[in-house]
């Protein structure tokens, strides 16, 4: 299984971001072996649609979860279009959150839990 977390960093020991849309990587984990891919982010720079780009993105790199701290409405309906589940409310390494999920620890959400363009900033 394909497991999609947000990161700011680009390997298993790094913090989860806490923005999906706008995080600065995408480490993308193989939950069989462990085994993973980094991808930088280029939609956190994005004037507004950053959520939906990223959920796109994701989706597209074959990923069946997503795990991350905070995932808006927009970033949200676009992940369950495309079957993607998504994990909310996680902090941090993106090894220990992997592991929490294999024990069957985590349960996705199809709600997001926080609002419209919450990690845009405009200053």
């Amino acid at each position: 299984m394909k497991i999609a977390v947000s990161s700011t960093g680009k390997d298993l020991d790094s913090q989860i971001d806490p923005r999906f849309g706008r995080c600065a990587y995408f480490v993308i984990v193989d939950s069989d072996d462990m085994s993973f891919e980094v991808f930088d982010n280029e939609n956190m720079a994005l004037g507004g649609g950053a959520g939906i780009q990223s959920a796109q993105f994701v989706a597209s790199k074959g990923a069946d979860v997503v795990i991350t701290g905070n995932c808006g409405p927009n970033a949200m309906k676009t992940l369950n279009a495309a079957g993607v589940k998504v994990i909310v409310g996680q902090e941090g390494k993106v090894r220990e959150v992997i592991e929490e999920f294999r024990k069957g620890k985590l349960k996705a959400s199809s709600e997001p839990n926080v609002p419209e363009q919450y990690g845009y900033s405009t200053s």
